[in-house]
């Protein structure tokens, strides 16, 4: 047990109540009020209870959300599902020019508090704003190394000299830093392919989960992006609109956390769509 200390227990414990069994996850995001705005949330789930219940019941891995709604939330969640607290962000209300930093939301002390699995901590590659986002990030690791608590960075390739976001070499190039820097788990872009996003799983010695991004009109077009993402070796996903947007959340729920945790095939998925 020589060099074993308390966090790295901590961390290690956290990590496998989110991660589980077969070292994958899918992560239900719910921070959109603040960072795109409420117009993001269907008016008929605007009560953030609403949404977290979706997450809760259909036996998502863990729930990623900010402080304010976790403590409004927290006879939902609690003793039910790993809460991720997400304590970078930024709103679409700030100048243009500042739309490339995340700003503190939150800290590990709250996610301790709160009684929180892990954090949740965006940097934008490639941004302006990039050595500001790298300090807070390492403010918060010393942090989080001290008390054991585990990091999913949001490793988003975002600046002026990106014109693809989602251009697998500069995904890569994110992830790996993320990684780089002591994230434990990276959250980043779908690459557009299966053998693109293998380069991404590849190149980062952590867990990959893929962004969920913009609701899909079609849900068994997110399937088949779903499936491609594990056939590519990533943990899983992380994922908001293309569930609490849609109509039936409990179908495409059920959908991808089968193809993530049974290895489905997307007709198998899709059998739990209407």
């Amino acid at each position: 047990m020589k060099n074993i200390t308390f966090s790295t227990v901590g961390k290690k414990l956290r990590l496998e109540r989110i991660l589980g069994k077969d070292n994958k996850a899918v992560v239900f995001a719910f921070d959109h009020a603040f960072e795109h705005g409420p117009s993001d949330i269907p008016i008929n789930r605007i009560d953030p209870k609403d949404v977290v219940k979706i997450a809760v019941k259909n036996g998502f891995d863990a729930l990623m959300t900010t402080r304010g709604t976790a403590r409004a939330t927290y006879k939902i969640w609690e003793n039910k599902i790993p809460l991720i607290l997400k304590i970078t962000s930024k709103t679409t209300l700030r100048p243009k020019e500042q739309q490339l930093l995340q700003s503190p939301i939150g800290t590990a002390e709250d996610a301790i508090a709160l009684g929180a699995d892990a954090v949740a901590v965006t940097v934008y590659w490639g941004s302006p704003y990039e050595d500001i986002m790298i300090k807070n990030f390492l403010t918060i690791s010393e942090k989080c190394d001290r008390y054991g608590i585990p990091i999913l960075m949001l490793a988003y390739p975002r600046g002026p000299n990106i014109s693809d976001r989602h251009d697998p070499e500069i995904v890569r190039y994110a992830a790996r830093a993320g990684a780089e820097l002591g994230a434990d788990l990276i959250k980043t872009h779908y690459t557009g392919s299966t053998e693109t996003f293998k380069e991404v799983v590849r190149a980062t010695p952590i867990p990959v989960l893929m962004s969920g991004g913009p609701r899909k009109d079609n849900p068994t077009d997110f399937l088949k992006v779903v499936r491609s993402v594990m056939d590519a070796g990533a943990a899983g996903l992380v994922v908001g609109r293309n569930i609490f947007q849609s109509p039936n959340p409990e179908e495409i729920s059920k959908a991808i956390i089968s193809i993530v945790h049974e290895n489905k095939s997307v007709k198998e998925a899709s059998k739990f769509l209407s």
